[in-house]
């Protein structure tokens, strides 16, 4: 009878665990599109700036220079955003699973 009551105990267990692994993933792939979406804006910003600092250089080396940071930084800022939108995705879709197991 111990041994049926301790098996009943570790499936309620795994069971509660599996329902809660589709809010935790939720919640780790929301934060991720935050930090995503953070240093994207971070990059946008420092290509923004490299852009204007293109604008105004003083010889044609350092506005080649400057605008090839720019370039750089609008990349890395779109790469930024791609994985925040991807992280967004994945964070909806286990919610939606998490939902489902209420």
């Amino acid at each position: 009878m111990r041994i049926l009551t301790l098996a009943a105990v570790a499936a309620l267990s795994l069971t509660a665990a599996a329902c809660t692994k589709p809010a935790e993933k939720a919640a780790d792939e929301s934060t991720k599109a935050t930090a995503e979406s953070a240093a994207a804006s971070t990059a946008a910003d420092t290509a923004a700036k490299d852009a204007s600092a293109a604008a105004v250089a003083p010889t044609p080396e350092a506005a080649k220079a400057d605008a090839t940071a720019a370039k750089d930084a609008s990349k890395m800022a779109a790469d930024h955003a791609d994985k925040a939108a991807d992280a967004q995705k994945s964070a909806d879709k286990a919610g939606e699973k998490a939902a489902m197991k209420k």
